[in-house]
């Protein structure tokens, strides 16, 4: 009896982390800055004032479609519109703004040595460009942007994707998001979630992209009496 009580507890053991995605805004980049500077570039096109703080704090987290469809209270036309300035807007110039999280590249070839590494992100066209531009091709598997999925986060779509082109179980993976839109993402999508900076949810916490090898050891160590999102906890 006691070999069978032995071998029930091992198989209630969650299977280890294995796979680690990433946001983009927020996680791997401050890209505030650009992220403003674009949406008021399109909305001076449309002869709008710039963003509000609040405004500007969705144009960071949300996506393109979210961030026209709530300043123009769902006018189609007005969205429509904005779309088709977007689509000509040069990202260029705002390249410059994004500031790479400190130690970017040093945290994700630590990483990269332990975990399948990838990047689920709200961008459109730019999420892919940021990867070369940023030279981060070397650690990140696979990159999901808002394009390549139906919906954009809050729902779990573009987590799906990753972990199917990884051929990753949920329970194995891991998410790491700055906005409660990440974390919700997760849930529906059954992995961890680890958040970073001010944002208040039931996970794990870390202030800079350098404590995440931290964060990801303790939620190894504390697998064995808990599931996704469980005691590991800060």
């Amino acid at each position: 009896m006691r070999n069978v009580a032995n071998v029930s507890a091992c198989r209630r053991i969650p299977p280890r982390i294995v796979a680690v995605v990433f946001d983009c805004d927020g996680v791997l980049f401050d890209s505030l800055e650009a992220n403003i500077a674009y949406y008021n570039a399109i909305l001076a096109e449309m002869g709008y004032p710039p963003m509000t703080a609040e405004q500007a704090l969705l144009a960071h987290r949300g996506s393109t479609l979210q961030f026209f469809e709530h300043v123009f209270g769902g006018d189609s036309e007005k969205v429509l519109r904005a779309k088709e300035i977007a689509a000509a807007t040069d990202y260029e110039p705002f390249y410059a703004l994004m500031r790479p999280a400190s130690g970017l590249h040093r945290t994700l070839q630590k990483l990269r040595s332990a975990y399948r590494l990838a990047m689920a992100t709200n961008r459109g066209y730019t999420a892919r460009e940021v990867v070369r531009r940023f030279g981060l091709e070397p650690y990140l598997e696979t990159t999901v942007g808002i394009r390549d999925v139906d919906r954009p986060k809050p729902h779990p779509d573009m987590l799906e994707l990753c972990l199917q082109r990884l051929g990753v179980d949920p329970a194995q993976a891991v998410y790491v998001g700055d906005a409660e839109s990440d974390f919700v993402a997760a849930r529906a999508a059954g992995m961890h979630f680890v958040a970073m900076g001010d944002l208040n949810v039931q996970a794990p916490r870390v202030r800079s992209l350098e404590e995440v090898p931290g964060v990801l050891h303790r939620i190894e160590g504390a697998r064995a009496g808990s599931g996704p999102n469980g005691s590991a906890s800060e």
